[in-house]
């Protein structure tokens, strides 16, 4: 685990170290770099796996291939083994580094298919002048780029990019209009003009000056009708299995996330399986007496002496909240309005282990959120439509409708404009509608073709389902979860220099589950049915059967209170005018509703103050 970055063209040290210092928190161990008068590659080291000889940047035998990456080969002790039966000589100890530069003489581009881990990895072959750069399958670690007078500039993280002295600072308009419906912007988009995310599983290709980009793996949600359900739920756990596994390999202390949920909860019953040594796990809580959180450190303290782990918790309040915000920006580089949590977490995990297995995933994979829960209840009842029967139907058929009463799914379905599936739009922060009254007339004279609803009706057009459930999954894996979830716990818990490892997010597992047919993962309005059933031999019901939370922070319940002052000043007419793209009139009106009693504005007010807190800390 690290950080990465580099340039090409004539050798700048400089450049480079003051590129490589931004992102020291990626890799605070130890630093490397490889220059010549073509390529200008820089590391930073978290050092995990071969701590004594795993520096990078790497080297092939006669030197022609040089690598830096950012990430873990989970299966790196097999391909070296299967390497050195090739002749290839390896000049690291067990670097899962050393790897790449002999896969890639080896199998050319394909080599990174041979791969089991997350990464973003830089190849430069010296004898082409070619640089390439892969992002692993799911999207796990990042890589951005720009293309600067020619020349390539890429990084870990968006910070160091910007330090380049010919990248000339500026808002990317249409990415922030889609901030406000997504939460977060939409890869390949960042806030900053220019500067550009490698999407999952794709790789770039630059050659004397020539861009391009090509997919190496993608995953499909089109269901496979032939299984069963007895063979499904332990395919699932022997996937599970390998996968926690090869993920506990390293050479430094490990623990895990443990909300007290399903998803970590089963995590940890695996990994106790695989150690005698207690594991070490981490909860967060609250000192406000929210009766919701108490119940997960409670359920997350039953999961522990179920396993006897070494436990540990992480109580904050609003005030840590409002005093770390600048410093949660900066460690994303761009505005969004999801969990942070796990900033807040990875500080107390950083005083024990350098390694943290979580649960991420498995609710974009099995299904779990208002969208999954909808997608069949929507199928229903537009099926019944197209019947004519909505105006009288029968008992069997308003049950599957449930748990959603068919005046909640009439309503969401005329306000996506009856579109088979654009309801979903309907969830986001901000419409394209609302949109057209919040941004002020300077900034819709940037964006006058933006259409968020155009850019979802894109990625739907290309479904490779019609499972209504596995459809909307497959929307958001190819969407929301990297650019969302993904890229939060990675940017927030790099911050503290931690290594966050997702055992649901195995390519082997999710290609199995992505196939898993909709009806097998919410059953009844019963949400991850097949991965609770998978867990009962593991976990009792309680934890198996509890309302999910995960690692969110009561950010909603605070805004009526403590962060109320913070809130106003944010907002206020003196700072919005600092950037004059919003409309004052509107956000106070959105503002005054909230502490008027509409709570629905909650996460409109809080996308707002954090896109305003990131303006501020970028051209303010």
């Amino acid at each position: 685990m690290c950080g990465i970055c580099g340039f090409t063209g004539k050798s700048d040290t400089v450049l480079l170290r003051s590129m490589m210092g931004s992102l020291f928190h990626r890799g605070p161990d130890e630093e490397g770099l490889f220059v010549n008068d073509k390529i200008n590659l820089g590391f930073r080291r978290l050092s995990i796996v071969d701590i004594k000889s795993g520096q990078q940047p790497v080297h092939n035998e006669d030197k022609s291939l040089w690598s830096i990456f950012n990430g873990e080969i989970y299966n790196h002790k097999e391909l070296r083994g299967e390497l050195l039966k090739k002749g290839h000589q390896f000049y690291t100890d067990h670097s899962d580094s050393e790897l790449i530069v002999h896969l890639y003489e080896e199998y050319g581009e394909s080599f990174v298919k041979k791969i089991n881990g997350m990464f973003a990895i830089a190849v430069w072959n010296n004898n082409e002048e070619r640089l390439l750069l892969f992002r692993d399958r799911m999207g796990v670690k990042p890589i951005f780029y720009s293309s600067i007078n020619g020349k390539l500039v890429f990084s870990s993280e968006i910070k160091a990019i910007l330090l380049h002295p010919d990248y000339s600072k500026e808002v990317n308009a249409e990415a922030i209009f889609h901030y406000f419906s997504f939460k977060n912007i939409p890869s390949p988009l960042t806030a900053f003009q220019g500067i550009f995310c490698l999407l999952p599983g794709e790789v770039l290709d630059y050659s004397r000056g020539h861009i391009s980009k090509r997919k190496w793996w993608k995953v499909t949600f089109k269901e496979n009708e032939g299984l069963n359900e007895a063979q499904t739920k332990d395919t699932i756990i022997s996937l599970l299995e390998d996968s926690v596994r090869l993920r506990m390999g390293c050479d430094v202390p490990f623990g895990a996330y443990l909300s007290g949920g399903l998803d970590s909860s089963l995590i940890v019953s695996i990994m106790a399986q695989f150690t005698d040594k207690p594991i070490q796990t981490f909860s967060l809580g609250y000192k406000d007496d929210l009766k919701n959180k108490k119940a997960d450190l409670f359920s997350a303290q039953q999961v522990s002496n179920q396993f006897r782990t070494d436990h540990y918790e992480c109580i904050m309040s609003s005030k840590e909240l409002v005093d770390d915000l600048e410093e949660i920006i900066a460690a994303f580089d761009q505005p969004f309005s999801g969990t942070i949590s796990t900033f807040f977490l990875s500080k107390l995990i950083a005083k024990h282990v350098k390694v943290a297995l979580s649960g991420d995933g498995a609710d974009e994979l099995f299904g779990s959120y208002l969208s999954h829960r909808l997608a069949q209840p929507m199928h229903h009842l537009q099926r019944m439509q197209k019947k004519g029967k909505e105006s009288f139907l029968l008992n069997d058929e308003l049950r599957l409708l449930e748990p959603f009463s068919i005046e909640y799914l009439n309503d969401l379905d005329t306000s996506s404009r009856r579109d088979k599936t654009n309801w979903r739009y309907s969830l986001y922060v901000f419409s394209d509608k609302e949109k057209e009254v919040l941004f002020s007339k300077k900034f819709k004279n940037f964006i006058s073709q933006a259409s968020t609803r155009a850019l979802l009706e894109n990625h739907l057009k290309y479904s490779s389902t019609r499972d209504p459930l596995n459809q909307i999954l497959e929307l958001e894996w190819n969407t929301q979860f990297p650019d969302q979830v993904l890229a939060f716990v990675d940017s927030l818990s790099m911050a503290h220099s931690v290594e966050t490892r997702s055992p649901f997010l195995d390519y082997r597992l999710v290609e199995f589950v992505a196939g898993i047919p909709g009806d097998m993962k919410i059953r009844n309005g019963i949400v991850k049915d097949i991965l609770k059933k998978a867990a009962k031999s593991r976990l009792p019901d309680s934890i198996i059967n509890r309302p999910k939370e995960g690692f969110v922070l009561p950010v909603f319940f605070w805004m009526a209170d403590q962060l109320k002052p913070y809130i106003l000043e944010v907002l206020s007419e003196k700072r919005l005018k600092q950037h004059d793209l919003l409309s004052v009139e509107y956000v106070n009106h959105t503002v005054k509703s909230f502490y008027e009693g509409d709570r629905d504005s909650a996460v409109k007010i809080w996308t707002l103050v954090m896109f305003q807190v990131w303006w501020e800390k970028y051209f303010g």
